[in-house]
C-alpha cells in the first residue's frame, strides 16, 4: 500500500499576511489622523477669527485640548488671580489635583430659616495648587489654591470668613 496522490502543498510565510494587515491598518490610521488634523485646523481657524489681536502663550497640546473643550462663560480678557481657599473637609481636598475644575459651595456656620442653606460661590474654577496638609490643625480643614477672576476671589474671601466652604468636582 502506497501513499495516495495529492496536490503539492504550498507553505506561505505567515509574516507576509501580518505585513499586509499592518499596511492596511497604517492607511486607515493615516486617514484618521488627516481628518483629525483638518478638524483641529478648522476649529483653530474659526477661533482665531474671533481673537485676531490676542496672542496666547499656550502650548499646542493645551490649545488643542482647549479647542475640544466646551466653551466657558468667561470673557476672554478677564484677568485670573490665585485665591487660597480653606475647605472644611480636608479629605475632599486630598482628592484634588492641579488642573481639576471645581465648584466652591458656602454653607453658613449657623443656618437661618430665612436664608439659603448653601450657595455656590465659584463655579467651574481651576485648581492651581494643593499645598501639603497642616498636621498641627487637621480639624481646620485644608488649603487649596484656585485660579479665579478677581471679583470671585473677593467673594471667596468673604464667604470663607462667615461660612464653611466645600468643593465639588466638575
Amino acid at each position: 500500500m502506497g501513499v495516495p496522490p495529492f496536490p503539492p502543498l504550498h507553505v506561505r510565510r505567515s509574516g507576509l499576511r501580518l505585513r499586509r494587515a499592518l499596511r492596511r491598518q497604517r492607511g486607515t490610521m493615516a486617514a484618521g489622523l488627516a481628518v483629525t488634523a483638518a478638524a483641529l485646523a478648522a476649529t483653530a481657524a474659526g477661533q482665531s477669527e474671533g481673537h485676531a489681536g490676542r496672542r496666547t502663550s499656550e502650548a499646542p497640546e493645551t490649545a488643542a485640548l482647549t479647542a475640544a473643550a466646551p466653551a466657558r462663560k468667561r470673557p476672554a480678557d478677564e484677568e485670573l488671580v490665585s485665591a487660597p481657599v480653606r475647605i472644611a473637609d480636608a479629605a475632599t481636598v486630598r482628592l484634588l489635583r492641579p488642573g481639576d475644575r471645581v465648584d466652591v459651595i458656602a454653607a453658613p456656620d449657623s443656618p437661618s430659616e430665612d436664608g439659603p442653606a448653601a450657595e455656590i460661590v465659584a463655579s467651574d474654577v481651576r485648581v492651581d495648587e494643593v499645598p501639603a496638609p497642616d498636621a498641627t490643625a487637621p480639624e481646620a480643614g485644608a488649603l487649596v489654591v484656585l485660579s479665579v477672576p478677581r471679583d470671585t476671589a473677593a467673594a471667596l474671601a468673604g464667604a470663607g470668613t462667615t461660612s464653611r466652604l466645600a468643593v465639588t468636582l466638575c
